[in-house]
C-alpha cells in the first residue's frame, strides 16, 4: 500500500488482501463455502469421528474455515470433532509434520491444513495410512496416491487476465473482488481412489447448491464451544464479520488464540 501511495500511475492487485485505494484492490476466493465441502468429505470418511487440522495462525479467516470445515463435517456426522494445532509458522516443514504425527497419535483419521503449503501434512499422513484433504493447489494430491480424498486449489488465470486486460484497455476500477468455485477462481480437485460413491455425490450435489445459491455456509442458529449463539436465527455472517471471527463453533477442540 505504501508503494501504491508513490507510484499512483500505477495499478496494484493484492491476493487475499482487505486494503483498498484508488490505484489499489485485492482479490480471492470465497473460500468458506469451499471448506464446508472438505468437511462434509472428511465427516463421511471418518472412521474415528477425529479429524485433524494443522494451522499456521489464528487468524480470523483461518479461524472461520476451521469452522467452515468443521461445519460441513457436523452436517452429515453429527459426532465428528476437529481437533486443531497451530504451528506459528506459515512454513516450517519441520512443526507441520511434527503437528500432524501429534493429531494422528491422538487418533485422527483425516486430516487436512491451512499453511502456505500442505505438501509437508499430505506427506506425513500418507506414510502413516491417514487420509488427507489438500488445500492451496490441485497438484497437492500427488503427495497422496493412496489415502487422497479430496481438496481444492485456486485457478485465478481468468481473474487475472481479466484484470490485466482491464488495465491494459484503460477500464481498470479499484473493486474488492471474492469469487466462488462457480465463477472459476477455485476448484475440487479429483477424489482419491478409496473415496466411496456416495460420498463424491453427497459433495457434488453440496457444490451444486452452492453455485446456485441453495446453501449458506454461516446461517444460524451457530455456536461456539461455550455454547453462547454467535450467530442467531435467520441471521448469516458478512465477509467483514468471517474475517474479524476470534471463536471457534462447538465441535472444534483448540484454543482461538
Amino acid at each position: 500500500m505504501n508503494v501504491a501511495k508513490k507510484h499512483p500511475d500505477v495499478i496494484f492487485e493484492h491476493a487475499g488482501g482487505w486494503m483498498m485505494a484508488d490505484n489499489f484492490a485485492n482479490f480471492y476466493a470465497k473460500v468458506p463455502d469451499s471448506w464446508y465441502l472438505l468437511g462434509v468429505a472428511a465427516g463421511k470418511m471418518t472412521k474415528s469421528n477425529k479429524l485433524g487440522f494443522v494451522a499456521a495462525m489464528p487468524l480470523g479467516w483461518t479461524l472461520t474455515f476451521i469452522n467452515a470445515f468443521e461445519l460441513g463435517a457436523q452436517s452429515v456426522n453429527p459426532d465428528a470433532e476437529t481437533i486443531v494445532t497451530f504451528t506459528g509458522s506459515w512454513s516450517d516443514r519441520a512443526k507441520e509434520a511434527a503437528a500432524t504425527d501429534a493429531l494422528i497419535n491422538q487418533g485422527v483419521d483425516v486430516i487436512t491444513m491451512h499453511v502456505d503449503a500442505p505438501g509437508t501434512v499430505i506427506q506425513t499422513a500418507e506414510a502413516r495410512g491417514v487420509y488427507s484433504i489438500g488445500f492451496q493447489s490441485l497438484a497437492a494430491q500427488q503427495f497422496a496416491p493412496e489415502y487422497w480424498i479430496t481438496g481444492t486449489g485456486f485457478t485465478f488465470g481468468g481473474v487475472m487476465t481479466w484484470m490485466a486486460q482491464s488495465v491494459i484497455d484503460g477500464t481498470w476500477e479499484p473493486q474488492f473482488i471474492r469469487c466462488s468455485i462457480g465463477d472459476g477462481c477455485m476448484a475440487l480437485a479429483p477424489f482419491g481412489p478409496k473415496v466411496p460413491d456416495d460420498v463424491k455425490a453427497k459433495v457434488n450435489q453440496l457444490l451444486a447448491d452452492l453455485n446456485a445459491g441453495k446453501l449458506v455456509v454461516f446461517a444460524g442458529p451457530i455456536v461456539d464451544q461455550n455454547g453462547t449463539v454467535r450467530v442467531a436465527e435467520g441471521q448469516t455472517l458478512s465477509d467483514e464479520e468471517m474475517g474479524n471471527v476470534d471463536w471457534f463453533v462447538k465441535g472444534v477442540i483448540g484454543q482461538p488464540k
